[in-house]
C-alpha cells in the first residue's frame, strides 16, 4: 500500500507541472511517455519472441512522430497524413519478403508493430490535443480515470465479493466497478458543471460522464487481458506500486479515445 501511494505521488509530482505549463514541454513529456509505453508493449511481446532491432528503432521514431503530429491543433477532426500510414505499413510488412524467415519475423509480428505504433502514437497524441484544446477538459478526463480507479480499488477491497472478470483480472469486483463508476461520475460531473460549463444539460453530462467512467474501466481490462495473454503481472516496474506507464495510463488512453467521439456533444 505504501508503495502504491508513493507511486501515485511521483506520478502527480511529475505530471502536474507539465500539465500546467502545457505547449512544447507537455508535448515532449507525453511523447516520452508514449515511447516508454511502446517499450513496455514491445517488451511483453519480446518475452516470447524478439523483434529485429532495426524495426524496433523505426517503431520508436514513428510512434513519437505520431504522438507529436500537429499538436498545435485544437481540432479533434484533424486528419493524419495518410502517406505516413502508408510508410508504416510498407516498413513493417515488407521485411516479411526480404527476411523470409517466419521463425524470426512473421505476419503476427508485423501486424503487432503496425498496431502498436498506430495505437500508442494516436492515443497519446489525443492527450496532447486535449490539453491544447482546453486544460480543463483534460483535467476532467483525468478526474474520471483517477477517481474511478481509486474508488473501484477501495470499494473492491472493502466490500468486493463478486468477481468482475476473473479470467482477465482476478482482483476486480462488480462492487468495485459500481463504487468507482458512481464516485467517478459524481466528482467529474461536479467539476464539469462548475468549471467547464454550467449551461449543458445536467442529465446529459451525467450520462456521458457515466459512460466515460465505464470506458475507462474497459481500457483497464483490455490492457489486463494483454498482460494475461503474455503472462506478466505488470508492463514494467517503473512506477512503484503501479507498474509501468501503460498500467497507469490504460484508462486515460481509452477515455481520451471515447472523448474524441463524444466531443461534439460535451
Amino acid at each position: 500500500m505504501k508503495s502504491r501511494f508513493l507511486g501515485a505521488f511521483l506520478v502527480v509530482a511529475l505530471f502536474v507541472p507539465f500539465l500546467i505549463i502545457g505547449e512544447l514541454p507537455f508535448t515532449i513529456f507525453i511523447s516520452a511517455l508514449a515511447a516508454m509505453g511502446l517499450y513496455e508493449l514491445l517488451s511483453v511481446h519480446e518475452s516470447k519472441k524478439k523483434f529485429p532491432v532495426f524495426l524496433k528503432i523505426c517503431a520508436y521514431i514513428l510512434t513519437v512522430y505520431f504522438c507529436m503530429y500537429n499538436t498545435e491543433s485544437i481540432d479533434f477532426r484533424n486528419y493524419y497524413d495518410y502517406r505516413v500510414m502508408a510508410v508504416i505499413i510498407f516498413l513493417f510488412l515488407s521485411p516479411l519478403v526480404f527476411l523470409n524467415d517466419n521463425k524470426n519475423y512473421n505476419l503476427e509480428d508485423a501486424l503487432f508493430l503496425v498496431g502498436s505504433v498506430l495505437f500508442i502514437g494516436f492515443s497519446f497524441n489525443l492527450i496532447i490535443i486535449s490539453r491544447n484544446y482546453d486544460i480543463t477538459y483534460l483535467i476532467y478526463l483525468i478526474l474520471i480515470t483517477t477517481i474511478t480507479d481509486t474508488f473501484a480499488f477501495f470499494t473492491g477491497a472493502l466490500v468486493g465479493e463478486h468477481k468482475l472478470c476473473p479470467k482477465i483480472s482476478p482482483g476486480k469486483t462488480i462492487e468495485g466497478l459500481i463504487g468507482g463508476t458512481l464516485m467517478g461520475t459524481f466528482a467529474a460531473t461536479m467539476f464539469y458543471t462548475t468549471v467547464i460549463s454550467s449551461s449543458k444539460s445536467l442529465v446529459l453530462v451525467i450520462m456521458l460522464t457515466f459512460l466515460l467512467c465505464l470506458v475507462g474501466q474497459l481500457g483497464d481490462l483490455v490492457f489486463s487481458s494483454i498482460k494475461r495473454y503474455y503472462e506478466v503481472k505488470d508492463f514494467s516496474k517503473i512506477i512503484p506500486g503501479h507498474g509501468g506507464v501503460l498500467d497507469r495510463f490504460d484508462s486515460l488512453v481509452f477515455v481520451s479515445l471515447a472523448f474524441t467521439i463524444l466531443m461534439g456533444i460535451l
